[in-house]
Parts: C-alpha cells; structure tokens; sequence
C-alpha cells in the first residue's frame, strides 16, 4: 500500500486540488449548495480561513490557511468530502476521489501565483471567457473588496507588433 507523506505545518496555508472520480461528472456545480452546507460543517470541526477557492463541474481548487495548531487539513477535506456525499447520495458509494494533491505555500510570490491559478481556472478549462462570468468562485469577493478589477483575468492583452511584418 502507498504511504502519502504529507506536509503537515501547524497555522500553515495549503493549495489543493479535490477531484470527483468521473471526471465527466458535473456533481460539484450541480449541488454547489450542498458543498457549501458541508463546508460550514467542516469550518466548524477543522478552523480554517479560505483564502481562495473555485469550484468547477468535476473538481475544486483551493488555497486555506489551516488554523488547527498541527495543520491537520486531511481532517478538513475528509469532513468536507463526506458531508457532500451523504447529502447528494446517502446510499450510493462517494463520488470523490480517495486522494486529493496538495502543495504548501511557502511565500507571499507562491500565495499570489496560487490565488491567481485558483481565480483564472474557470478561464483555461474553457467554460466562460472572463473570470467574473464564473459563479462558484471567490473572485467575486476579491472583486467587491476591490482587490481585483472585474476584467481581471477576462482581457487578452494586445500583442506590440514588432520586427519584419509577415
């Protein structure tokens, strides 16, 4: 059996990717609602602050600031992932994965690139053209707290034609 080593720093800040073993599944938007619902529940057994976080059809993405004292998220999405599947299926095996990657943050750069590739993933898997058109994600918030424009991440930028013309 693999054993998972897993990065465990107490009042660390993680990025995670959570997935749905179909990956053709789109359970994760369809009941959004009850992932939400499950979410409170888990806030309330693993404290934790999430600092940015995107739910797509088929998986999620997330950036938390686990605020346990020993930096225990696999409780977190353990919780999290079983309160979704007992409210969409109570009776049917889970829709998850087993697993779930994770990467520590280990600077204010890597914070920032994480947030960004939490924020532009509605964008690169094609399902809107601009970020804010995306719902389930936490740039909404960022928008409204003025931390970023609303055309963030939705303006392709204007290529400076330089050297030969073709």
């Amino acid at each position: 059996m693999v054993r998972y080593r897993r990065n465990r720093v107490p009042h660390g800040t993680f990025f995670f990717t959570v997935t749905l073993r179909d990956r053709r599944d789109d359970a994760l938007v369809r009941h959004v609602d009850a992932l939400r619902a499950s979410w409170r529940v888990a806030r309330a057994r693993v404290p934790h602050e999430v600092i940015a976080a995107v739910v797509l059809p088929d998986h999620l993405h997330a950036v938390i600031a686990v605020r346990d004292g020993v930096g225990d998220y696999s409780r977190l999405w353990q919780a999290i992932k079983k309160g979704f599947t007992r409210r969409i299926a109570p009776r049917g095996p889970s829709p998850w994965q087993a697993r779930f990657w994770e990467h520590t943050i280990r600077d204010e750069h890597d914070l920032r690139a994480h947030v960004d590739y939490v924020h532009i993933n509605p964008v690169k898997h094609g399902l809107v053209a601009c970020v804010a058109e995306w719902p389930h994600s936490t740039f909404h918030r960022y928008m409204r707290q003025g931390r970023l424009p609303r055309d963030w991440g939705g303006v392709v930028p204007t290529i400076a034609r330089t050297g030969e013309p073709s």
